[in-house]
């Protein structure tokens, strides 16, 4: 096993990594901007090193300085955590060739997902359900008007090399095209230097489904189960459940199926996702995307199974087997708790003057923040995960209803009341809901 393992990340997924080394015995460095010197994750590590100034660029995706705290401390392993480098396939050959442990998949098989149409074509050949969508870039908007008159309007427009929602519009007709592309295209170019663009299907009512996968050290890629994640505002995630609502045990097998086949075309290792268009009406579901890391709605799989994906992750990357779970039992929510105003879902950072969590039989709280810490407009605005472990999915509900109700945060804005209302709304408590839930209740 891993002796020493630095976290290239902050908040709530430095301390979910660092409790886990901690019970494994694995000590742990943190890395830090200067504005996060105060933040938990920093205190709670065995040593820290601060890698630069507020702004990402300068610190959290400053490689080189990564690297240097890692070579000072005698670290002998990065993990990447989500976001930041965590996709970022030229760091992770960078941190093998320097002789450490990347705990996360092969750079070839991040580079191979990094890219949707490349990620696309690779699974059309491996047998894996794609969208009708464009099999090249559309270099120009006669490209596209093209790709999507082949494919019918309505249609998406994507940044190939986007993620987590990030560089997405919906065009109805030509004119709408023409203008989301440019749009598009220059966000892309802009976020991820690359400006590449995707022309594919736009279903108006679908779900978003996404399976855990695990490439073990021995070659084989297993597929634990699924998540639904169709709560989403601006195509970002703010309520993921574990089973989903939507899912029946004959799709529940052709979607894992499916997934270890996506896994086993990269030769994928350690933990990954690989995400799903659902047709409710059909029962069709098409590839969206694997992403090549640990997912941020990762704890409702852990609960559901009784596993650590964590730990998996580390035994993985140590070469080590891992104990997988025979099945699964009752039914997990997680809602994402973030710095922003419950309405519009506008960013409110700002000084945490109260904090309270909620606890109980079947509560887990995965935070990043405390009272006396500061949300600082330089970051991602979520500032802890409710996680909520029942019975069934009504149990669930119920628990989570109660948990919502003590959670007390003052200081920024917060989505708390959002989630009560959530889970008070007919349509999701059916579970028969798409990813127009939000703003239909808006």
């Amino acid at each position: 096993m891993i002796e020493s393992l630095l976290i290239a990340n902050r908040g709530e997924i430095a301390r979910r990594i660092i409790r886990t080394a901690k019970r494994l015995g694995i000590r742990t460095i943190a890395v830090h901007s200067d504005v996060d010197a105060g933040m938990p994750f920093v205190a709670e590590a065995d040593e820290a090193v601060c890698v630069g100034p507020a702004n990402p660029a300068q610190s959290y995706r400053n490689a080189e300085a990564i690297l240097a705290a890692a070579k000072s401390t005698g670290a002998q392993a990065i993990h990447p955590g989500y976001g930041f480098l965590s996709e970022n396939a030229d760091f992770a050959r960078t941190v093998e060739a320097n002789g450490l442990v990347w705990v996360g998949p092969g750079a070839d098989a991040i580079s191979a997902m990094g890219d949707k149409i490349n990620a696309r074509n690779l699974m059309a050949a491996a047998g894996v359900p794609v969208a009708p969508g464009s099999a090249d870039p559309a270099e120009t908007v006669e490209d596209a008007r093209r790709a999507a008159a082949e494919i019918g309007f309505p249609v998406m427009v994507k940044a190939a090399a986007g993620g987590g929602g990030m560089g997405m519009a919906v065009a109805n007709d030509e004119a709408e095209l023409a203008k989301e592309y440019d749009k598009v295209r220059a966000f892309a170019e802009r976020m991820f230097g690359d400006g590449s663009v995707l022309i594919e299907r736009y279903f108006p009512r679908v779900r978003h489904v996404e399976v855990q996968i695990l490439g073990l050290a021995d070659g084989r890629v297993v597929a634990l189960s699924e998540r639904e994640c169709s709560v989403q505002r601006r195509n970002q995630k703010l309520v993921e459940e574990a089973p989903s609502p939507a899912v029946s045990p004959e799709l529940r097998e052709r979607l894992l199926a499916a997934a270890a086949k996506a896994g086993e075309a990269v030769n994928y290792r350690n933990a990954g996702t690989v995400e799903c268009l659902l047709d409710p009406s059909t029962g069709e579901f098409f590839f969206l995307e694997m992403n090549t890391r640990l997912q941020v709605e990762h704890p409702i799989t852990e609960l559901i199974h009784g596993i650590d994906l964590v730990e998996a992750q580390l035994r993985i990357a140590s070469g080590l087997a891992v104990d997988l779970p025979s099945g699964q039992s009752g039914h997990a929510i997680e809602l994402r708790i973030n710095a922003e105003d419950p309405k519009r879902f506008f960013p409110g950072p700002g000084a945490i003057t109260t904090w309270v969590e909620p606890s109980g039989e079947g509560v887990r709280v995965d935070s990043g923040y405390a009272a006396g810490t500061t949300v600082s407009q330089n970051y991602d605005s979520l500032m802890a995960k409710l996680i909520i472990f029942g019975a069934d999915r009504e149990d669930a509900l119920a628990k989570a209803r109660t948990a919502v109700d003590g959670f007390a945060i003052a200081g920024p804005k917060n989505n708390l009341p959002f989630f009560a209302e959530l889970l008070e709304n007919p349509e999701f408590l059916s579970g028969d809901y798409d990813t127009g839930i939000v703003g239909r209740m808006r």
